[in-house]
């Protein structure tokens, strides 16, 4: 590296906020006294984003003798024994970062295992870390990695990232991980103290991990009001053991969603109860907590320290006046969101461009989340809301070409319809929708991820073929959406991304997401029938590594006399669980669930399936945890979905412990113009009624 490159170097890494280390053109064995002391260093140590060559390093280690700050040293080495080591360094913590500490190494070479640790003036070190450089541009090897979302510790076990770092040991070289990328919720800002719910959370019990210094209580949980609160959850969280071997196995490629907010959370405002909070302040201060937990390249505008965050200043004011994109103009909002720029582009080869976004920070307010959307619900229907209903107001005043209706029928009844003035609705924003687009027709990876925190798949039921009598007729005009809250029912600026795909010729575009606690798999479409249905590429959704989801929910939330149930779960007779319907009903429609309901056999109910339901989906899983790996090549590209049972409480088995199924999904390369295909094989367990 010249002189030049390495000035360049010291500079990005004070754009990033990170001290800055070089590695050494010829290794040594370590020159330093090291005595491991992992108590000192609580919460472990992590590696983020690397490139080619370079990687982020990240420790916290507090000190409780009065002082303000102090001064570690960061070792670099080839092997984990640290006799050829390549860099060190001096690595500032303080109190104002609550300890912790970012470093940036360069000078590494491509595709290489790194090994790390700390250490503290008198010798007491961190535990060892694993890092693991981007292949070169013109590396033509495939490309491994997982990719992850939504961790609990407050309500379950983390055996996902033991069964990981199992499969990962035993595997050979060029099968292992280059990283792990976090899809968000890596905390839940919403507590329940055990006290809170003693009879726990649907089959969990909860654990009493953290309590907000400050806090607030709304309902039966806590949420935090300050900076000390937004810390609080990240310590508690990384005493988990499972996730910190994991951060210390491999780079991860993180980025938020909502809890690592606000539950409910877009811009700078909060939703509680109903009500709007103006909440510039717990949005900063959740930036900011998350910049000192992940290394992460990052952009923060609010100061050139390398050592601190440098928050900005802002108070909590009403946000009253928004922009045609539904972007809340006022300067404490603006200030808010803009104190952290996360969306980025991470390429690792010539075969894979990871292009992630920010889902919530520049979206418009959720539309399906008013009051007013309530019309459109009934307890006889559980979830469904009309796919029509949905369809306008999703787009607002340029429903159909700017000739929004009036009203809305639903039922017997005419609905005002109270988004016919309004804008259309967006969940990246315009200038990040902008940059998005541009990414994607600027890339040269053989495949362009969609690092999307949440999923893009229409979760739609098709209730216009219940049988008479079953229930009351279905108030919609045909299918219905079971509203997911992403880009399912963002159906305008979902169609105006795909038909950009589409326009561009723009080949191997895929999607990986979490945030739905469930396995998803299929194409990437803008429509479904009765529309014209035309994949411009596939898309996936992985299972959360431990927070609840549906099939849970629904286990204690429908009745067991509810009339449509069948569409759930099926109680069979001699066994202790529900079977998840639900499953079956987003695949194949209600005939299917309702004859299996009656029957119990597979085949029979498969008979039935409609169709035109859903097209766009090969596999669903609406119960299942763990995570995905992606191998992306040359002519191909693979997700395999490792599934695990409920993580209920921790393994005590090296493995993790048991599966519940693992299955693959394959996509050949396809050229500019034609339709992507997808086809799946299940290597082992049993997927139920996923397929």
């Amino acid at each position: 590296m010249t002189h030049q490159n390495r000035r360049h170097f010291v500079t990005a890494a004070a754009a990033l906020g990170a001290s800055a280390a070089w590695s050494r053109v010829r290794a040594h064995p370590s020159r330093i006294s090291f005595q491991e002391r992992r108590d000192l260093y609580p919460e472990g140590v992590a590696s983020g984003d690397p490139d080619e060559h370079s990687v982020l390093l990240w420790t916290r280690r507090p000190f409780d003798d009065g002082r303000a700050k102090a001064t570690l040293t960061v070792e670099v080495a080839q092997d984990s024994a640290f006799h050829r080591v390549v860099a060190v360094a001096p690595a500032l913590v303080s109190a104002a970062s609550d300890w912790t500490c970012r470093v940036l190494v360069g000078g590494l070479r491509p595709s290489q295992v790194y090994w790390y640790r700390f250490a503290d003036e008198g010798g007491f070190g961190s535990r060892i870390g694993r890092t693991i450089t981007a292949p070169a541009r013109d590396d033509p090897r495939p490309v491994r990695f997982a990719f992850v979302c939504c961790q609990n510790p407050n309500q379950g076990a983390q055996n996902a990232y033991r069964r990981m770092i199992f499969e990962d040991e035993r595997a050979a070289p060029e099968d292992q991980l280059g990283f792990v990328h976090h899809q968000g919720d890596f905390i839940y800002e919403i507590v329940w103290y055990p006290e809170d719910r003693p009879q726990g959370m649907y089959d969990r019990r909860l654990r009493d991990i953290v309590r907000y210094p400050t806090g607030e209580k709304v309902r039966d949980f806590h949420i935090p009001t300050d900076l000390t609160d937004y810390r609080a959850v990240y310590r508690a969280y990384l005493k988990d053991p499972d996730l910190q071997d994991a951060r210390a196995r491999w780079p991860f490629v993180v980025m938020w969603d909502n809890h690592e907010f606000s539950w409910l959370g877009w811009q700078g405002l909060q939703e509680f109860n109903g009500q709007t909070r103006w909440a510039q302040t717990r949005k900063v201060a959740a930036n900011q907590a998350w910049f000192e937990y992940q290394p992460a390249r990052v952009h923060k505008p609010s100061g050139p320290s390398l050592d601190t965050f440098d928050p900005p200043a802002v108070v909590d004011a009403p946000i009253t006046h928004f922009d045609d994109h539904g972007l809340g103009l006022e300067p404490n909002n603006l200030t808010a969101i803009n104190s952290l720029t996360g969306y980025r582009v991470v390429r690792w080869g010539p075969h894979v461009d990871l292009i992630i976004t920010d889902q919530h920070s520049y979206r418009s307010a959720d539309p399906n989340g008013r009051s007013e959307a309530k019309a459109f619900t009934s307890k006889a229907f559980l979830d469904f809301i009309p796919q029509e209903a949905l369809e306008i107001i999703d787009a607002g005043r340029d429903y159909a070409g700017g000739h929004p209706p009036e009203t809305i029928r639903y039922g017997g009844a005419d609905v005002s319809n109270f988004r016919k003035d309004e804008p259309v609705q967006t969940i990246l924003g315009a200038e990040q929708k902008a940059w998005f687009l541009d990414r994607l027709r600027a890339s040269r990876a053989t495949w362009k991820l969609w690092g999307n925190t949440q999923g893009t798949f229409e979760m739609r039921a098709d209730p216009q073929n219940l049988p008479a009598g079953l229930t009351t007729p279905w108030p919609g005009a045909g299918y219905a959406g079971l509203y997911p809250g992403d880009h399912g029912s963002a159906f305008v600026e979902r169609a105006e991304i795909y038909d950009f795909v589409a326009r561009e010729q723009i080949t191997g575009f895929a999607t990986i997401a979490g945030d739905r606690h469930s396995f998803w798999a299929g194409y990437a479409a803008k429509a479904l029938p009765p529309a014209r249905f035309e994949p411009v590429g596939v898309a996936f959704i992985t299972g959360s590594i431990s927070a609840p989801g549906l099939v849970e929910a629904a286990k204690y939330g429908t009745p067991k006399d509810h009339p449509l149930r069948p569409l759930y779960l099926v109680d069979r007779p001699g066994e202790s669980k529900p079977r998840a319907t639900i499953n079956m009903l987003l695949r194949h429609g209600v005939r299917s669930c309702l004859e299996y309901a009656s029957s119990g056999d597979i085949s029979k109910a498969l008979s039935v399936s409609n169709p035109d339901l859903a097209p766009h989906l090969t596999f669903v899983d609406m119960g299942g945890h763990g995570y995905a790996v992606v191998r992306a090549g040359a002519e191909a590209m693979e997700v395999e979905f490792v599934c695990i049972p409920p993580p209920l409480e921790r393994s005590d088995s090296d493995d993790g412990g048991p599966l519940r199924y693992r299955v693959t999904h394959r996509a050949p390369l396809w050229k500019a113009g034609k339709t992507p295909e997808l086809t799946m094989r299940v290597l082992e367990g049993d997927v139920g009624l996923s397929v």
